[in-house]
């Protein structure tokens, strides 16, 4: 219960600091890009590397990029295919979402040590 608590203010007090990092740089469409993904993916690896060591939190942090780049490589993917093709958003996001999952697992595989 503890950890829930501790989560809870380590998440609330990054996201308030990108909050207000996002507010104070222009264009106001950034203050959106830094509320929620990148403070509570820091406050993550924060309470791993406390919970279960630095070598953890590496393995950790090497997935959320490598996740990073398929999300990244399905947004231009579905950017393509929706100026290309003009099909409606919902259709084309979720045809798509196999890309990121495909993306990712073959980076991971591509980039995985033998323990």
């Amino acid at each position: 219960m503890d950890t829930i608590f501790i989560r809870f203010l380590v998440g609330g007090l990054v996201v308030s600091l990108f909050s207000a990092l996002g507010d104070v740089l222009r264009p106001k469409s950034f203050a959106g890009l830094f509320g929620a993904a990148p403070s509570i993916a820091l406050a993550t690896i924060g309470l791993t590397i406390h919970q279960n060591g630095s070598a953890y939190a590496a393995l950790e942090c090497r997935s959320m990029m490598l996740g990073a780049v398929g999300f990244f490589t399905y947004v231009l993917l579905a950017g393509w295919v929706l100026r290309r093709y003009r099909p409606g958003a919902l259709i084309a996001c979720l045809t798509l979402l196999p890309a990121w999952f495909v993306v990712s697992l073959g980076l991971l595989l591509l980039f995985a040590r033998p323990a």
